[in-house]
């Protein structure tokens, strides 16, 4: 690199140089004495002369130092003939193959994973052989494609990776005999170059991101999600020692080599066929890849298809408790979706004693009906009417029998206290659901062992206990306990600095804190779309 950068500066000092040979003139004035005009204009002719050489001299200069300062191709005829004893390698034209290598990624552009991105990389670097070069020594080809062939330990397909193209490739180029053209050599090293560089991006994204984008699968996820963008992209193509980036970039959670093992050694979960325990770990080992796992030293999380709550300091477990969630597609009892969102946030407070704005969903197809069939239904459970503009109506003057749930003109609001459906409070996180977890009044749900009871929130079996891990034994805490307890309920807002992140997550299969894997009813039916969608991109 060094020795580039000094010819390319060498570069800029002959543009220089020319440009300064311009700026000179030499312009003769004509003299009374003729002898002088001679000579002056000998001397003229004679710089003239001189200027054009040294532009000459410069111009070749400078082509020589433009051409030193291009990117020098690899040797891969050497290499090859070198890892294979083929002499046919040693009739490797660089400028030939670079011929043929673009013929062909303009063929198989329709078959690459990331077309764009691949024929940048060859277009900067004149089509050379990169992965080749750096993959051939010592049969780390070969290496690549071991780790290609142990692609079902990680649930995935070797195919992904090019696995059954690439082997009979690679083969012929380590092979005395197999190559025996020149023209055959460029069309083997192409298409091997150019299905390194596709798997290897594959292998990468789906090692260390997944195979399938959450966002793009599920309808109710929100979870801030990483995905492959430009730099990483970047940074395969800069691999030079496949196998110590191949092992760096293996998942290495706990959890994740638990699953791995287990779906390994065809472990069969009770309760279910050989078939189903393989699907349940890859679906899995799939949901560990994505990154969106807490990395914050404090934070919450609840796994909604086990319905229980975690809360965590400094990667260690110090609370759980049973959590009941929104319904399923086997709990509604119409067309309605109140299943909780898998998302990610940050809890900024707790609301005391809450008042609940009862969303109109509710209103139109719950409380309404309960009205009509009940006139006292909203005194007994403390529920004001209020119309669209703000105004607090009187209940009992208002003829429920004639509202119709199509053209619903009133809101809804429960007044804080003991029958308050949020219970006595909820912790508040930002996001575009509405959900918060909280506490409730209905406590026998909690003996129940599928919990999808709710519209969407998570209620909590020991909010007080959340509150603590959340805000110490302090005098916010305190402040939370007593005001819990009022007879007569308020409204308060406390401020939780700094805010704790919390993750609604779905995990049907997982790793409890004894380190043991788990097998939960999947009541979202989550899994069915997820392997079939990992099944579209894999086959």
């Amino acid at each position: 690199m060094m020795k580039m950068y000094v010819m390319c500066e060498q570069y800029w000092h002959v543009i220089w140089f020319l440009i300064q040979c311009r700026e000179r003139k030499y312009t003769p004035t004509p003299s009374k004495n003729k002898i002088n005009f001679r000579i002056t204009l000998y001397k003229t002719q004679k710089v003239s002369m001189k200027k054009n050489i040294l532009i000459l001299f410069a111009a070749f200069a400078l082509l020589a130092i433009v051409a030193s300062c291009k990117k020098p191709k690899s040797d891969i005829g050497g290499i090859l003939f070198k890892e294979s004893r083929n002499k046919i390698f040693k009739r490797v034209d660089l400028d030939d193959y670079a011929a043929v290598f673009d013929s062909v990624l303009k063929a198989e552009k329709k078959n690459l994973t990331n077309p764009v991105t691949i024929r940048k990389f060859y277009q900067d670097n004149e089509n050379d052989a990169y992965f080749i070069a750096h993959f051939a020594p010592k049969e780390h080809l070969k290496t690549l494609l071991d780790y290609y062939a142990k692609a079902p330990e990680h649930g995935l397909s070797p195919d992904y990776f090019n696995y059954t193209e690439l082997k009979p490739l690679i083969d012929k180029l380590y092979d005395k005999h197999a190559i025996k053209t020149v023209n055959e050599a460029y069309r083997v090293i192409a298409h091997t170059e150019l299905l390194v560089a596709n798997s290897l991006l594959n292998y990468s994204s789906a090692i260390q991101f997944g195979v399938v984008n959450p966002r793009k699968t599920f309808s109710r996820y929100y979870m801030k999600t990483a995905r492959p963008d430009s730099a990483f992209y970047q940074q395969v193509f800069t691999v030079q020692d496949v196998k110590s980036y191949l092992d760096s970039i293996q998942p290495k959670s706990s959890a994740y080599i638990k699953i791995q093992d287990a779906l390994k050694n065809n472990t069969v979960y009770q309760g279910l066929t050989a078939e189903e325990t393989r699907k349940t770990f890859e679906l899995a080992l799939e949901r560990l890849r994505w990154r969106n796992k807490p990395s914050a030293k404090r934070y919450v999380w609840v796994n909604i298809a086990d319905f229980t709550l975690h809360y965590f300091e400094n990667g260690a477990e110090k609370l759980s408790m049973k959590v009941c969630a929104g319904k399923g597609p086997d709990q509604e009892d119409g067309p309605h979706n109140h299943q909780t969102p898998q998302l990610s946030s940050e809890i900024y407070n707790a609301q005391v004693n809450p008042v609940w704005n009862i969303p109109q969903s509710i209103a139109k197809n719950e409380i309404l009906e309960h009205v009509k069939a009940d006139p006292y239904y909203l005194v007994n459970n403390g529920i004001n009417v209020y119309a669209k503009s703000g105004e607090k109506l009187d209940a009992e003057s208002i003829d429920w029998s004639s509202v119709s749930a199509s053209d619903m003109p009133y809101k809804f609001k429960q007044a804080p206290g003991n029958e308050n459906s949020l219970g006595r409070i909820k912790f508040q996180f930002p996001n575009g659901s509405s959900v918060y977890l909280h506490d409730t009044p209905a406590q026998e749900p909690f003996k129940m062992q599928v919990r999808a009871v709710s519209h969407g929130c998570v209620r909590v079996e020991k909010p007080l206990e959340l509150a603590r891990a959340l805000y110490g034994d302090g005098k916010k805490f305190q402040l939370i306990e007593k005001e819990m307890n009022e007879d007569i309920p308020t409204v308060n807002d406390i401020a939780l600095t700094p805010k704790v992140p919390v993750y609604l997550d779905y995990m049907p299969c997982f790793v409890d804190s004894r380190g043991n894997i788990r097998i939960v009813p999947d009541v979202y039916k989550l899994d069915a779309i997820l392997y079939n969608r990992m099944k579209q991109v894999l086959y």
